[in-house]
């Protein structure tokens, strides 16, 4: 591995380790002391801790393990290696920041939206560097394989509901879990600026030497349509199949990592595209009438 390679690897690491600290911030010190239970694996580790005790920390790298293991069987070891780094690093955080920190606020509403914020812009970090904060990231990608018929985001949604309305029973407060299920919209509202803005989806055109194990990948591990269109190089003569696939503005990220996996010489445009119809977007009848 030459020195560019080494740098650009290190400094990936490094973008994942301010991003997961960014994470435990807003989980330690706004979140879990104000009882808001975040959506996911997070909140779940909030509501066993205050349910149980130990720490938020530990039960998160408890409840990753089965589910990174999982993970693994399904999907490989390079695919989750940066996502276990990660998990790792925010149970470590986490669990230090719970213990020696002190909460930044006690205005809950306050707690929420900056909770909310601060997960939201290490989750994008995270997410940026190519990896995950596992958890449910990973159920959601297990689920599309048993339940292929239904939609990411409303996968999320349910598992982050289920999760709110478990921090009604536990805290036996409902004025908490509105608070919690607030902290989910905050989050999901603002990673998908962070990571994409204003844009709907991505349209992404795919030349390369390696065009079929770039489509297999992006058709077995993201589950988007993959269509091969006959092109040919005006100057070299070459015919070549161009890859043209459109994705959800928050697999795009994944997306192109796997095309730079695959083929680091890879000619790829990636643009925006703010209207999509069709299976798994929008029905062009339905959005006219």
């Amino acid at each position: 591995m030459d020195k560019k390679k080494i740098g650009k690897k290190v400094l990936g690491y490094a973008l994942m380790t301010l991003a997961c600290f960014c994470y435990a911030v807003g989980i330690s010190l706004f979140v879990e002391p104000n009882n808001i239970a975040s959506g996911g694996v997070t909140g779940i580790a909030i509501i066993l801790n205050k349910a149980i005790g130990g720490s938020t920390g530990i039960w998160f790298f408890v409840i990753n393990i089965p589910i990174l293991l999982i993970g693994m069987w399904k999907f490989g070891f390079k695919f989750l290696m940066s996502t276990v780094y990660c998990t790792t690093i925010i149970s470590v955080f986490t669990d230090l920041l719970s213990r020696y920190g002190s909460p930044l606020t006690n205005d809950v509403l306050v707690a929420t939206i900056a909770g909310g914020m601060l997960t939201a812009i290490g989750m994008g970090g995270v997410f940026k560097a190519g990896a995950t904060t596992g958890g449910m990231d990973i159920v959601v990608k297990l689920c599309k394989l048993k339940f292929p018929y239904m939609k990411t985001g409303s996968l999320f949604l349910i598992m982050d509901f289920l999760v709110v309305l478990a921090s009604a029973v536990v805290f036996q407060d409902i004025d908490r879990a509105f608070y919690s299920a607030m902290e989910v919209f905050v989050t999901s509202t603002l990673l998908d600026l962070v990571l994409y803005g204003k844009d709907g989806a991505k349209l992404i055109y795919i030349i390369s030497d390696k065009s079929e194990k770039i489509a297999a990948r992006l058709l077995d591990e993201l589950n988007i349509g993959v269509t091969y269109m006959e092109g040919q190089g005006a100057y070299s003569g070459r015919e070549k199949k161009v890859i043209m696939c459109v994705t959800k503005k928050q697999i795009a990220p994944r997306a192109e990592e796997i095309v730079k996996e695959e083929d680091p010489n890879t000619f790829m445009i990636v643009s925006s595209a703010s209207e999509i119809y069709g299976e798994g977007y929008k029905s062009y009848f339905s959005e006219k009438l």
